[in-house]
């Protein structure tokens, strides 16, 4: 029989601070609010010890909200089921709530995470129902990266729009880093030491992306662009103080002023710097490398596009006269 109270009380628990592993089946709270998590602990109680775990183990704040976010519509379709007790029939009503592929491989590779947890780390599961699941394949974007003419009017268009927008689009179309890269940026990260040849560093807080992190050499130009944003926002922590959707929109006004008729989007440069740097000479491990892609399969893929795009165009071959008979 359910035990009401127990769950009531369970999900009006607050999330704890920190928590010790007790032994196989049990994780002990310091907060004498928290319940210790065990087999039949509720999903609303293991979700907060999930919750701790990935900020301790130091994931990034937006893998933690997301991960949280979707285990809340797991918890509101199946109701705060005790974790031993979730089937695979669960889990295929969740999966299937997904608008799309792409929510439905987002969501699965969340929930599996959390499973994952209470088996490895927790080690309070023994199975996981949803290993028989299996992300549908999402088709890679064709990249369609600015000709010469549009980067140069882009840039045009940044600088007149101000330091901000002049940095953020410099740095994506010239060095290629990523939306979240660029939000990250510090004036510790900016070496000015030889101003005729900047270097730009790219870290990541835990150690699991330590692979992507990168050293940059940017060109003399970057440095008045630097010392100009600097001027502009001499205080802040970070160089960009912004929302990513601000980063998007920012990218499409600017493209909006240069006259650009295509989509343009912080990708689409970024598409744009790899094809480019594929036409000066890099192969697929140099490309993997400067845009701070692992080597798997998709990666590689990606990259054999920029290649084939950076090649010459293809010229038409004359037909030849047919053989007289």
């Amino acid at each position: 029989m359910v035990d009401e109270k127990r769950i009531d009380a369970e999900q009006a628990v607050f999330q704890p601070s920190l928590f010790d592993s007790g032994g196989r089946a049990r994780l002990i709270g310091h907060v004498g609010q928290i319940n210790d998590l065990t087999p039949d602990s509720s999903l609303d109680i293991a979700r907060y010890w999930y919750r701790r775990y990935l900020e301790q183990s130091g994931y990034p704040h937006n893998t933690v909200k997301s991960y949280c976010y979707d285990l809340a519509i797991l918890n509101s379709l199946i109701g705060s089921k005790r974790i031993n007790q979730i089937t695979r029939k669960d889990i295929a009503q969740y999966l299937d709530a997904s608008l799309n592929r792409s929510t439905r491989k987002r969501r699965l590779t969340s929930v599996s995470s959390f499973f994952r947890f209470l088996i490895a780390q927790a080690q309070v599961l023994d199975t996981d129902p949803a290993d028989s699941f299996h992300p549908d394949p999402i088709p890679l974007k064709t990249p369609k990266p600015l000709f010469g003419q549009e980067q140069d009017a882009l840039l045009e268009a940044a600088e007149a729009d101000g330091p901000r927008a002049h940095a953020i689009i410099w740095l994506i179309l010239n060095l290629g880093l990523t939306r979240s890269e660029i939000l990250r940026l510090r004036p510790s990260d900016i070496d000015l030491t030889d101003s005729t040849s900047p270097v730009v560093y790219v870290f990541y807080d835990s150690p699991r992306y330590a692979g992507k992190e990168r050293k940059l050499a940017a060109d003399p130009e970057f440095v008045e662009i630097y010392q100009q944003l600097r001027s502009a926002y001499p205080n802040a922590e970070t160089l960009f103080v912004m929302l990513p959707q601000s980063i998007n929109r920012l990218v499409e006004r600017v493209a909006h002023a240069a006259g650009i008729d295509k989509s343009v989007s912080p990708q689409s440069l970024r598409d744009t710097f790899a094809v480019n740097q594929a036409r000066s000479g890099l192969d697929e491990a140099d490309l993997l490398e400067i845009l701070g892609l692992a080597n798997d399969a998709r990666n590689r893929t990606s990259v054999q596009r920029y290649l084939k795009l950076a090649q010459p165009p293809l010229a038409p071959g004359k037909r030849q006269p047919d053989s007289p008979d």
